[in-house]
């Protein structure tokens, strides 16, 4: 099963896991970059983020190169902002919906805490399908923990069922 996995990173966490993640599944990788960046530090960061995840913005993202037809299952790799997914792969997820018809999907999220419930519903309702999978990763590249790495491993596991 050809896979690609997409993920959007503004400290490096999400990026960092999706890099693990391609790597441990033979996957290809993109990685969405917004036209105009988030703040990365301080409380303008979670002021900006957290707003622009609340009111489901959608910001235009850099040009990328995505071709929903060489593959059967993406993988979607966010960071959690006020409990939802970030916005630029809410950009992508609204941007490709129809492209990605038919196509099989898990999710990961990679947080500081705060649950994740909302940020996988809002995944599944942009696809307007199910998520054969998901999993949620506690600051995995900044504060390694023996859990976030049995969690990832389970993943994936579970796709290469």
């Amino acid at each position: 099963m050809k896979t690609i996995v997409i993920c959007y990173s503004l400290t490096g966490n999400t990026a960092w896991t999706a890099r693990r993640l391609a790597e441990a599944l033979g996957a290809d990788l993109l990685e969405l970059k917004s036209r105009k960046a988030y703040p990365d530090r301080g409380f303008r960061k979670f002021l900006r983020g957290g707003k622009s995840a609340m009111a489901a913005e959608c910001p235009p993202l850099e040009p990328y190169d995505f071709h929903a037809g060489q593959y059967d299952r993406v993988i979607f790799a966010t960071p959690l902002w006020a409990g939802r997914i970030a916005p630029p792969l809410r950009t992508f997820l609204t941007e490709q919906r129809a492209a990605l018809s038919g196509k099989r999907f898990a999710a990961v999220i990679c947080c500081g805490g705060g649950k994740d419930d909302k940020a996988l519903a809002q995944i599944r309702e942009l696809l307007g399908a199910e998520l054969d999978a998901a999993v949620r990763l506690v600051d995995p590249k900044d504060r390694p923990a023996p859990d976030n790495d049995r969690r990832l491993e389970e993943f994936c596991r579970a796709m290469e069922a």
